[in-house]
């Protein structure tokens, strides 16, 4: 049987030096303590784990707001430069809708029904949408504005005066619209307004 050397603590005994801990001699007490250890050290990483969650959380929440901060830049940037072409856009609708007599103007019309046709294609695919204005349609406030309006029942769209757009789900600019009985509509409906010269 091997004699325990002096200063060694016995095999199978706690080394209570690397424990940092003072262990009693009695067993029940020691287990008692060990126990008791064992349960705090267990709270103390539970809690160390609740920390790491709530840190990946905040740093989740804060990724998650930076991409939408930068989608909501972007889309503001997208506004600004629309809002900036929509002179052109109705400079393209006032050009598109006058009368052409030679063939030269005929020409002429031909490529600036392609430009404008272009330049609304690339809008479009920035999320711009032209706003339907088309006569006989229900008046929707929310997407029209009404500046002449003919007494009737019910009242419909009978003219769009000035074409509306929208981004996304934002309205960038209402249509500009003519208000009247539904009559009135079927007669402006053949007729060259704004319509005659979007893009279809």
């Amino acid at each position: 049987m091997t004699e325990p050397v002096e200063g060694r603590p016995q095999e199978g005994a706690p080394d209570d030096s690397r424990l940092d801990l003072e262990i009693p001699e009695d067993p029940d007490q020691a287990i008692e303590l060990l126990v008791n250890e064992v349960a705090d050290a267990r709270a103390e990483s539970e809690g160390h784990l609740n920390d790491l969650k709530r840190v990946a959380a905040e740093f989740d929440n804060f990724r998650k707001r930076v991409i939408r901060e930068q989608g909501e830049s972007a889309s503001r940037g997208v506004g600004r430069v629309v809002r900036s072409l929509l002179p052109a856009l109705d400079t393209f609708d006032a050009a598109l809708n006058v009368e052409v007599t030679t063939p030269t103007e005929v020409k002429l019309l031909g490529g600036l029904e392609n430009t404008h046709a272009q330049l609304l294609q690339t809008l479009k695919e920035e999320g711009l949408e032209v706003i339907p204005a088309e006569p006989g349609a229900p008046f929707d406030p929310e997407i029209h504005e009404a500046v002449m309006t003919t007494p009737g029942d019910p009242l419909v769209i009978v003219e769009e005066l000035r074409r509306g757009y929208r981004l996304g789900d934002r309205v960038v600019r209402a249509s500009l619209v003519a208000l009247g009985p539904a009559d009135q509509a079927k007669e402006t409906e053949g007729s060259d307004g704004v319509q005659g010269g979007q893009d279809k």
